[in-house]
């Protein structure tokens, strides 16, 4: 499995006030989109959430989001070596993503950009 990169999850009170600074940090434009009642701005390595405290509350419990070439594979290696798949493989506006749980309690969201 082909690790291409990891997203930091951020969650914030309001993103309004949050993108320009990351913006500038980031030294790029926002891309964002909604999924579930969750505002999302995705800057760089970072990915912003604001919403609804008890959204963010489920979204605070997966630690990053890690970029693969290819979703199917990392459910076959992760299932492999004991991780428990939470949800997934689905299509999402990134690609397709899945949940798994590592063997240690955490969680990740692994997510295909080959697409």
């Amino acid at each position: 499995m082909d690790i291409l990169g990891a997203t930091l999850r951020v969650c914030v009170d309001d993103l309004e006030t949050a993108v320009p600074f990351y913006e500038r940090l980031a030294g790029g434009r926002a891309l964002r989109f909604e999924r579930g009642g969750v505002q999302v701005a995705a800057i760089g390595c970072f990915l912003l959430m604001s919403g609804p405290a008890e959204e963010l509350d489920l979204l605070r419990k997966v630690s990053a989001t890690i970029a693969v070439k290819d979703v199917e594979e990392a459910h076959q290696v992760l299932s492999g070596l004991g991780a428990h798949i939470l949800a997934g493989p689905v299509e999402t506006p990134g690609g397709r993503n899945l949940l798994a749980m590592h063997p240690d309690g955490t969680v990740y969201e692994y997510v295909d950009r080959n697409q």
